[in-house]
């Protein structure tokens, strides 16, 4: 019995979370694991009538979950900062979820702005650190508002917190058992403390694992080779800045925001997952949004969950929807309405 918790959040999030958990459901019949969902109302709506973003208390709640499944935050009437740091930041952040995982796999079907390139080409791991560097939010201001004003942002890189995000890095490219090959992201040339720090320690800890091959390039030249070159990659590990820019350049070369999902790692605790794409407020209630990035969440969580079977059975649904049914991945282009989506893939998981 799995404990899952709920929040659809804000704008389209509620619509694309419903057809994730109709999928859900689907795969928990036919594999037999049985689940209790906690549903919660965080986001802008819930911010705009009382003023609550989300209060420790629910942080505490959160942590008798197994896994949290996330729609999306992001409201137009609420400015940008407030809903993203305190909802998505505070969670990752007090239920130490330290690695963002971000697979990039193009799927048949899937429109690349790649040339000749395929899926056979496009399907790499993306393992980011999701707690430190420059999201940790030290720094400040100084004579703020006048001309004279300096604004400070430092970028936070604790050994533990490098060592521990390679460390799964490596333990993850061992499983995946593809290229086994990781490579380290950084900008060893220009950040010399804070990547000294983590070549150091990845140098260090791949001295543990003979089985994986290693290699080192700068972000600049990750950016570059995506595109020219994403056969070239297996898994690549790197920090929270760094990390949230290549993953989405990630996504736009597996198709987009629409089909591109990630999950919020605590390999001890509770761990989130969530679709990439934002809350899409102008497509709210029409049901035309793409459902797959969710549905692609759940089955990142399922399969964290140790419900291989059943992620994989997800995996082969969307696959076979995106190569033979959808004309494109576009919101209102499907040729298929939202709901219609999610009974799509739920009816191919029960087939197998």
């Amino acid at each position: 019995m799995y404990k899952i918790g709920v929040i659809p959040g804000d704008g389209t999030g509620s619509e694309v979370i419903r057809e994730a958990l109709k999928v859900l459901e689907a795969a928990s019949e036919v594999e037999n694991f049985k689940y209790e969902l906690v549903h919660y109302d965080f986001g802008g709506d819930r911010y705009l009538a009382t003023g609550e973003i989300l209060p420790d208390s629910a942080i505490e709640e959160f942590r008798q979950l197994d896994a949290i499944l996330l729609g999306a935050i992001g409201h137009p009437d609420v400015k940008p900062g407030i809903l993203e740091k305190g909802i998505l930041l505070k969670i990752r952040f007090e239920l130490d979820q330290y690695i963002n995982l971000r697979p990039v796999k193009l799927y048949p079907g899937v429109y690349t702005p790649i040339k000749d390139k395929g899926p056979e080409d496009i399907d790499f791991v993306v393992v980011r650190e999701n707690t430190e560097g420059l999201y940790a939010g030290a720094g400040g201001f100084l004579k703020k508002g006048t001309p004279d004003e300096v604004a400070v942002q430092e970028s936070i890189n604790t050994r533990k917190g490098a060592e521990r995000c390679i460390r799964y890095a490596f333990e993850y490219t061992r499983e995946r058992n593809k290229e086994r090959k990781l490579t380290l992201c950084g900008k060893t040339n220009v950040l010399t403390y804070a990547f000294d720090l983590w070549e150091r320690t990845f140098n260090e800890v791949a001295k543990e694992y003979p089985d994986i091959k290693t290699d080192y390039a700068h972000v600049d030249a990750i950016c570059m080779w995506f595109v020219k070159n994403p056969e070239w990659f297996d898994v690549v590990v790197t920090d929270n800045m760094f990390g949230d820019i290549i993953t989405d350049l990630g996504a736009m070369i597996q198709g987009g925001m629409g089909i591109a999902a990630g999950g919020n790692i605590n390999p001890e605790g509770v761990s989130m997952f969530e679709p990439i794409g934002g809350s899409a407020p102008k497509y709210t209630g029409m049901n035309v949004i793409n459902p797959l990035a969710a549905i692609s969440a759940a089955q990142l969580m399922l399969e964290h969950l140790g419900q291989k079977e059943a992620g994989r059975r997800i995996e082969k649904a969307v696959m076979k929807v995106t190569s033979e049914k959808l004309k494109s991945l576009a919101a209102g282009q499907m040729g298929y309405s939202t709901s219609e989506v999610g009974d799509m893939v739920a009816n191919l998981v029960k087939e197998g």
